[in-house]
């Protein structure tokens, strides 16, 4: 399948470079990820979500979750929801169902963009397809997007580390026989 006309016109209207990644399925962002061998903190998934009874598009790492309170400041709401899955199917039905591209412009959404993105040599997402993604560096996506930055995704809290019990202390012991 090729790249959906409508991502097409707007990237050759801001012209800015892209790659296309064609991969197997991907249904989340961290399968993503993995069959198109990026690190996590370079794949974007787009979280939709409903404030104040507008959508928004949230941008945050592949393993990241959304702060939606920290989100709902960002966004000056009173109030701020996921999205269901029948109104993401009817706010973009020109993409697949999770696969929505990070560019809300499209529709009057407003873009947000968690903080660490800005920078990186590039990001990839999904192009409205679960088989097909973009790259590009995020100062081209925040050309085209115009997000509002801030600091609303959540880091992945690691386990602890399992510290080792103590080797037992072993004591010298005299291997030359006394005489």
């Amino acid at each position: 399948m090729a790249l959906l006309a409508c991502l097409v016109d707007v990237l050759k209207r801001e012209r800015v470079p892209y790659v296309t990644l064609r991969h197997p399925p991907a249904y989340t962002a961290p399968e993503l990820s993995a069959v198109a061998h990026i690190p996590g903190r370079r794949s974007a998934k787009v979280v939709i979500c409903i404030a104040d009874g507008r959508p928004v598009q949230a941008v945050v790492p592949a393993h990241y979750s959304v702060d939606l309170e920290a989100l709902r400041m960002l966004a000056h709401a009173v109030s701020l929801r996921l999205a269901h899955e029948k109104e993401l199917a009817a706010l973009y039905p020109e993409f697949e169902v999770g696969a929505m591209p990070p560019f809300g412009m499209m529709h009057g959404h407003p873009v947000f963009v968690e903080r660490c993105f800005v920078g990186e040599p590039e990001m990839v997402f999904n192009a409205g397809t679960h088989t097909d993604s973009l790259c590009m560096h995020y100062a081209d996506f925040a050309e085209v997007a115009k997000p509002i930055v801030g600091a609303f995704g959540v880091p992945p809290v690691r386990p602890p580390r399992r510290s080792r019990p103590p080797r037992p202390v072993l004591k010298a012991r005299n291997t030359i026989p006394e005489v």
